[in-house]
């Protein structure tokens, strides 16, 4: 059985709030969860503190300050392996220093490089409880090592469970954010984007891919481009069809809105994750999988053109029996 407390330490006030620390990093799969968990948190007890911490000029840094929480920076891995050492005491140094001045009860860690320094700054400081949540079927490497160490596990899938201490596990799914499970009519979203009905793109491109892709799109009158989407919620609300790569969060959060999809997994996740979770997807709720290897423009063309009405319905009834959207604590 898995137990741990948040109570306030016996020196401190009996009305000092739960503070939480959040650590993860790197891809959505490992932010989003940690917004949703934090969202629930609020709600539960609006007293609640919150603290994020990851890397400057990233996708956890555009998205935490978004949501309007506390932002603490900590230092990237570095390009090079040989300072990696060097870097990581770094970093480990400067999760001490936010862990001192926030003084979190729970340290929750969601993967990512960030996440691995966060953990063990919250046991060497003693008295702070760590948390881990895998979103994945397979766990990644920071999560691998932290597992000796948490407290608590939490996981999204029962085959993860192989692959972690049983006693300190839980299955819980993946969480997804408030917004996403409680989706805008179709109509509202697509005025947020758009200034009339019709056939339109909604493109997500990466902070990194951004300027090459505008410069070539830019004026097509159907097409909205941004590098970074803060309100995914009116995204998902306004789409009939979703194409994107295969992370964890992405599709749980197909999943919860129960809209059809195509998905082609990034092959940059060395221990295949994205193709597992496209797989898994296919499995469930009949998504249309293409390999990076067989994407271009006439594949992804034809993938679209063969999901006629009937299919998209099919898929997105599919989807949502497969959905646990309720997954956050």
């Amino acid at each position: 059985r898995v137990s741990i407390s948040c109570h306030s330490s016996p020196s401190n006030s009996n009305n000092d709030p739960i503070r939480v620390a959040f650590s993860g990093d790197g891809t959505g799969s490992n932010v989003y969860p940690a917004l949703a968990i934090a969202e629930e948190l609020k709600t539960a007890n609006p007293t609640c503190q919150f603290l994020f911490l990851g890397t400057p000029n990233s996708v956890e840094s555009a998205a935490i300050s978004s949501a309007g929480y506390d932002f603490a920076s900590v230092s990237s891995p570095p390009q090079n392996l040989v300072f990696f050492p060097q870097r990581l005491l770094k970093s480990l140094i400067q999760c001490l220093c936010h862990l001192r001045d926030f003084q979190p009860h729970v340290v929750v860690g969601t993967g990512g490089y960030v996440s691995f320094p966060a953990c063990i700054a919250a046991k060497l400081r003693g008295g702070t409880n760590v948390v881990i949540h895998e979103p994945n079927s397979v766990p990644g490497f920071a999560n691998s090592l932290l597992s000796f160490l948490a407290d608590a596990i939490f996981v999204a899938f029962n085959s993860t469970l192989d692959s972690f201490p049983r006693n300190k596990c839980l299955v819980c799914g993946n969480p997804v954010r408030l917004s996403i499970r409680n989706l805008v009519s179709k109509a509202t979203a697509m005025s947020h984007f758009f200034p009339d009905s019709g056939l339109y793109v909604i493109w997500q491109t990466g902070v990194e891919a951004f300027d090459e892709m505008d410069s070539l799109v830019k004026t097509h009158p159907r097409l909205y481009i941004t590098p970074f989407m803060h309100c995914m919620d009116l995204a998902y609300a306004a789409a009939d069809l979703i194409v994107s790569r295969a992370g964890a969060m992405t599709c749980y959060e197909i999943s919860a809105t129960g809209k059809p999809s195509i998905l082609i997994p990034s092959p940059n996740f060395s221990e295949g994750n994205q193709f597992r979770n496209a797989s898994l997807m296919a499995d469930v709720a009949g998504v249309t999988v293409i390999t990076e290897d067989e994407l271009d423009s006439s594949t992804l063309a034809i993938a679209i053109e063969k999901i006629g009405d009937k299919k998209m319905e099919d898929m997105s009834e599919r989807a949502l029996k497969a959905a646990n959207p309720n997954a956050s604590p």
